[in-house]
This record gives C-alpha cells, structure tokens and sequence, in this order.
C-alpha cells in the first residue's frame, strides 16, 4: 500500500494512504493573513478535503491570492486543477478574526461563491473546517462532515480519559478522566450528550454526560453488569446490556432514567445494540447460534433475523445514517477486521489490511468510518472511505486511543 505523508499537513499529523479512482484535483491558496494567525487555515481545509478521500491536492505554493482576487484560470488548469479555493484571515478590533473564502470552478472559470465567518481565535479551526464543508457539498452534492465531532478514549498508564474533539481528532478537551476503564461512549442524536459506560465503581455502570455543563447523570446501575449503551434517534431512549436476570440482555431505558424494559427473551448472550437511523429496528450481536452473529429485530423487541452470514464470529455493528450499510468486526483466522455490508444486496467487503481493528463508527454522512486499530505497537484512530481505498491516521492524544464513535451534524 502507498503511504504518502503529506509535508505541508505535517502540523496535523495527517497520513493519507492509498488512490481514489476519481479524486477532484483541488489547489487551496495560502489564506491571505493565515501566518499572523496561530491556525493555518488553508492547510486545515486542504487537510479536511484529502482525509475524505473525495480530492487530490494541487501544489498552490507561492500562489498570492485572496477572496477578492480574480484568478488566472488558465494558470490554474495548467497547474491540473478543477478547483481553487482563495481567501483571506484578518484581526478584527475586537480580537476576533474575519475568515472569508471563495471557490473557483477553474476548467468552467465560474465563481463557485464564498462565506465570511467573524470567529474568536477559539473557532478558528471550526471556520475552517465549515470551509471544507462548503467546498464538500458544493463539489460533490454530499453534505460535509468536517465541522462535526468525534470522542473517543484514551489509555495511558492507569489513566482513562475520555475526550470530544474535532472530526480530525484534533482541538481535544478532555470530558472525563477516571483510573479505572471508561467504554462505548456513544453520542446523542442531537450531540449535546455522551452515553458511555464507567468502571468507577468497579463494575460497568452506564451514565450520560452533557457536553456543554459537564454534568453527568446515572442512567442504569442495576445488579450486574449495565454496558453498551445505544441512542434511539429521537434521543428519548437508550438501548442498554443488563445482566439483570444472569446472562446479558437487552433492555430499552428512558434516556433519563427510569426502568428497564426487557426487548428478547432468548437463553444465550445478546450485547452491542444499535438503531437503524428511521428508529423501527436494532441491530445487535448474539451467541444465540453458537457463534457471535448480527441480528436485527425490531426496536419493541420480539424475534430477530440473522443478519451476517460470511465469518463464524461477527461483532461491533455499526449502521450508516443512510440506512445503506453495515459496518462490523468479523474474526478472520486469528485477525479482527473492518468489513461492509451493503445492506440491500447482503455484498460484504473487508476494507482494511490491519489485524486489531475495532469499534467502527460512521460520520454522519455516511461516507467515512472512523475506527480504532493496532499498529506499531499501540492503538490509533484511522478514517476510511467505505471501499477501503482512502485512509488516514487521525490525530490524537499521547497513549493508546480507541473506543471512537462520530457525532451528529452540528447545528450552525
């Protein structure tokens, strides 16, 4: 596999492998302004727009351009380009930053539009990961996911951390730290919360934490173990693993808090639920045939149908926003790899080369999984396209890095 390390990102740790078939080439000026700036803004969005693995970058170096200037379109279709993104960063008065941009369709000479965003030096990334979106769905028809968020968990030493950072895994803040193991955060529809499953008390207790305040609330300390926590899309119910009644079930809990509702009554171990995005069903992982396998029921319980067939040992499901595809974990020999299932047809791929794969989450366009693996000796969060053939290495925290799961839009 190619390995490209793209110099001019080295600032964001970003590590791009493998060639898209029908990648747009793009060429993203240096933002008039951006070195008085403590965040290159250009290189975030070049970075941003690379990582989908929807565009090649075009070398823009020297290039003296801002939002105002009127490009040689000629120069930049030498150049290999079908776009070009110009702009500008200035200090305003009050300390903020003035972030403007435009698009150019450089083959059409079309200008493609532009924003301004007034942002404080906190919100600089953010502006420039809404360029990228801009430029995302301008070019493709697809909505960016750039501006969202992901968490995911940290190891290091005796230290559990659990943080919320952006889509690129940078910018973290750290939600919750603890000495003993924090598991499966998992976002609200709406994003403001994060469920996940704590091991404070020495034994798995399910909580909500509200991203804004901070504050956290229990949500299921039942005898037993309380684990996998999974939103319903209407964020008013959370579907959980109790080992209330001696073997692991599934249970529907008020996201508030209340009692649990019993969803399958089956002798074996069912864990790891998810909903499908319109809410009717949940998708979950039983031994009920002797070998852990993906079933689906529906979401008031009752029987379940198998859903994977390919592998004796399937797990970790993950199901896009679009209701198009499933991601899992499958055993294959002694590796555990990321595949995709093209629900409507049953077509499964596996998609990585890696042996430690876990946790897969999709963005929530449904065009990238991100997901935790092994590699040179310690865990790290990777993104990939759902054919496996665009990768990249997010960045992240010191220590081992796992558990990742991909927030909700943000509201603008």
């Amino acid at each position: 596999m190619m390995l490209a390390a793209l110099p001019a990102l080295a600032q964001f740790r970003v590590e791009v492998s493998g060639v898209g078939l029908t990648q747009l080439p793009i060429a993203v000026a240096a933002f008039r302004g951006q070195d008085a700036v403590p965040q290159k803004i250009a290189d975030i969005v070049q970075a941003d727009l690379e990582r989908s693995g929807q565009f090649r970058g075009v070398d823009a170096a020297g290039a003296a351009l801002d939002e105002g200037t009127r490009p040689d379109v000629a120069l930049w279709r030498q150049k290999g380009a079908d776009s070009l993104v110009t702009g500008s960063v200035n200090r305003l008065a009050d300390g903020r930053y003035d972030v403007r941009f435009r698009l150019w369709d450089v083959v059409r000479g079309q200008d493609l539009g532009g924003q301004s965003y007034a942002v404080t030096q906190t919100d600089l990334r953010l502006s420039a990961h809404r360029i990228a979106d801009f430029i995302y769905e301008k070019l493709t028809g697809d909505k960016g996911a750039f501006s969202t968020r992901i968490t995911y968990v940290t190891k290091a030493a005796q230290r559990y951390q659990l943080w919320v950072a952006d889509a690129d895994g940078e910018n973290a803040q750290s939600a919750l730290a603890s000495p003993e193991p924090i598991i499966s955060p998992a976002w609200s529809p709406n994003g403001s919360q994060i469920a996940y499953v704590s091991f404070e008390s020495r034994k798995p207790v399910v909580y909500t934490h509200d991203v804004a305040t901070g504050k956290r609330r229990l949500i299921a300390n039942f005898r037993g173990s309380n684990s996998a926590p999974a939103w319903s899309p209407d964020g008013r119910t959370l579907a959980v693993t109790l080992s209330l009644s001696g073997g692991s079930q599934l249970y529907a809990i008020d996201s508030g808090g209340g009692a649990p509702r019993r969803l399958a009554q089956n002798s074996g171990i069912d864990t790891e639920p998810v909903y499908a995005p319109d809410g009717k069903n949940i998708y979950f992982v039983s031994d009920r045939g002797g070998a852990p396998q993906i079933y689906r029921m529906q979401a008031t319980g009752g029987a379940a149908e198998r859903v994977t067939f390919t592998g004796t040992y399937n797990i970790s499901p993950a199901i896009s926003p679009d209701g198009r595809w499933l991601a899992y974990i499958s055993r294959v020999g002694g590796a555990f790899k990321l595949h995709v299932m093209e629900l409507a047809s049953g077509t499964v791929n596996a998609i990585t080369d890696t042996n430690a794969d876990e946790n897969p989450s999709f963005a929530p366009n449904s065009r990238l999984i991100v997901y935790a693996t092994q590699g040179q000796g310690r865990e790290s969060l990777l993104t990939t396209t759902l054919d496996g053939k665009i990768k990249a290495r997010l960045a992240g925290q010191s220590g081992d890095i796992r558990e990742p799961d991909w927030g909700p839009f943000q509201k603008q």
